[in-house]
C-alpha cells in the first residue's frame, strides 16, 4: 500500500489558528482554499489527538445510556443498511416509544460484523459539536458529524461516494482506505452515486490513486463526488465524519430563481390566463422568457439566501436554567456574550438570527454593533435594559466566570 508523497504532511498545532488548521490540515485557510478546498483528496498524518472529541467509552455512552432513538444510529453490514426495527425495541416503563436503541441487538450485531453509525453527533456530544461548529464557521458551509464504529476486518458500505466533503477524523484502531477519483465531479444533492452504480463499481477496479491505512490522529480530506471504501484492520476501528453541505453554484441559482418567480407572482399579466384556441406556446413563451429575465436580472435574493442558511444549523445550546438564573440576577457588571452559531445579521435596524429578528430604536444600534463580534462584556456597558431584553429572547447568554 502506497500513498503519493504530494498527500502528506505532518502537522502539530499552531498557536492562534483555527481547527482547519491546528487540528485537521495544517494548512492555512487561504492556502487550504486555494490549493485543495473542492479540488483534491488531502492525507494529513498525525494532525490531532482526537481523544478529545471521542472515543470508545462515547460509544457506550451514547449507545447504553442517553436513550437515542433512531435516525441517531444506522446498522451497516456487507454493504447493506440493516432495517432499524432489528436493533430498536420500545424503552420501558414511562416512556412510550418503541424506536429506542437496544443496546443488546446492537452488541450481537456488532460482534457479528455489522458497522454502527452514530449520526448527527454534533446534537448529541457536546466535543463534537462544540468542533463541528468552530469548522462550520471557519468554513461557511453546514457541519455534520457521524461516527463509524467498525469490526475487526470489516467494511460497512462498498466503494460509493458522497454528495457533501468530507473530512475524516481517525479516533481508534486503523482502517485502510482505497480512494479512486470521481466519476461525476461535484454531484448535487440529489444525484446520489447509485443514480451512476455500474460506473462507480467499474472505477473501483481500477488502480486506487490513494491506498493507505489512517491511523489515530490521521485525517483524509475527500470532496464530494470522490469514490472511497475503508475496511477495518485487526481491531475496532472508530472514526469521526465530518460532512461539510456546501452551497454550490446551483443552489444560488436556485435561491435567484425563486426570488425572480415571487417577483413575477405581483405581475398582472404574468398571472392572467392564456388565451383560448392557442395551437402552440411559441408566443407566450417569447413573453414569459423577457419578464422572466427581467425579473431575475433585478431580483435580490441575499435575503431568502441568508434566511435558509439560518435554518440550516441550530445556534449553540441554551441552558434555560442558567438563563432563568441570569435574567434574574442581571446586574451592571454581569458578563454576557453573544450566543454562538446564530448566524446573527443586523439589517438596518433589524436583528436577524437563529432564534428570530428584534427591531432596535437607533439609540441602542451602537450596543447591538458591539455585541456581534463576540467579545464578553459586563451588562452595564452594552445597557442593562438592552441585555436583560437580550438575554429573554435567547440572543445573548451569560458567559462564564
Amino acid at each position: 500500500m502506497s500513498t503519493p508523497r504530494a498527500e502528506l504532511q505532518d502537522v502539530g498545532a499552531t498557536a492562534g489558528a483555527g481547527v482547519l488548521e491546528s487540528r485537521l490540515t495544517g494548512l492555512s485557510k487561504a492556502e487550504f482554499a486555494r490549493d485543495v478546498w473542492a479540488r483534491r483528496a488531502l492525507l494529513t498524518r498525525r494532525a490531532s489527538d482526537f481523544s478529545d472529541l471521542f472515543s470508545a467509552n462515547a460509544v457506550d455512552e451514547l449507545i447504553s445510556r442517553r436513550g437515542l432513538r433512531t435516525p441517531f444510529l444506522r446498522v451497516a453490514k456487507d454493504g447493506s443498511t440493516l432495517p432499524e426495527s432489528s436493533f430498536t425495541s420500545p424503552a420501558g416503563v414511562g416512556a412510550t416509544i418503541s424506536d429506542q436503541l437496544d443496546d443488546t441487538a446492537l452488541w450481537r450485531g456488532f460482534a457479528d460484523g455489522a458497522t454502527l453509525v452514530l449520526q448527527a453527533l454534533q446534537r448529541t456530544w457536546g466535543p463534537v459539536a462544540d468542533f463541528s461548529a468552530r469548522l462550520s464557521t471557519e468554513l461557511g458551509h453546514p457541519v455534520q458529524a457521524n461516527a463509524y464504529v467498525t469490526p475487526p476486518q470489516n467494511c460497512g458500505f462498498d466503494h460509493h461516494y458522497d454528495v457533501h466533503d468530507v473530512f475524516v477524523l481517525q479516533i481508534e484502531g486503523t482502517k485502510r482506505w482505497l480512494i479512486h477519483e470521481p466519476v461525476h465531479p461535484d454531484p448535487l444533492r440529489d444525484q446520489p452515486w447509485t443514480e451512476r452504480r455500474s460506473a462507480v463499481a467499474e472505477a473501483a477496479k481500477g488502480d486506487a490513486c490513494i491506498d493507505t491505512v489512517l491511523g489515530p490522529g490521521d485525517v483524509l480530506y475527500l470532496p464530494r463526488g470522490w469514490l472511497h471504501a475503508a475496511q477495518a484492520q485487526g481491531e475496532v476501528s472508530i472514526h469521526l465524519t465530518l460532512g461539510i453541505h456546501s452551497w454550490t453554484r446551483y443552489a444560488l441559482a436556485e435561491q435567484l430563481a425563486q426570488s425572480a418567480l415571487a417577483v413575477l407572482r405581483d405581475d398582472p399579466r404574468m398571472r392572467s390566463t392564456l388565451p383560448l384556441g392557442v395551437d402552440g406556446p411559441a408566443g407566450e413563451i417569447d413573453i414569459v422568457r423577457e419578464r422572466l429575465i427581467a425579473a431575475v436580472t433585478g431580483a435580490d435574493s441575499a435575503p431568502l439566501f441568508h434566511r435558509t442558511r439560518r435554518g440550516q444549523e441550530r445556534p449553540a445550546p441554551l441552558g434555560p436554567l442558567a438563563q432563568l438564573a441570569a435574567v434574574a440576577g442581571l446586574r451592571p457588571e454581569s458578563p454576557v456574550r453573544l450566543r454562538g452559531a446564530l448566524e446573527a445579521r443586523l439589517e438596518g435596524t433589524r436583528l436577524t438570527t437563529r432564534v428570530g429578528w428584534l427591531d432596535f430604536p437607533e439609540t441602542d444600534l451602537p450596543s447591538v454593533i458591539r455585541l456581534l463580534d463576540g467579545e464578553v462584556r459586563p451588562a452595564g456597558d452594552l445597557g442593562v435594559a438592552l441585555v436583560e431584553r437580550l438575554l429573554g429572547s435567547g440572543v445573548l447568554v451569560p458567559a462564564e466566570q
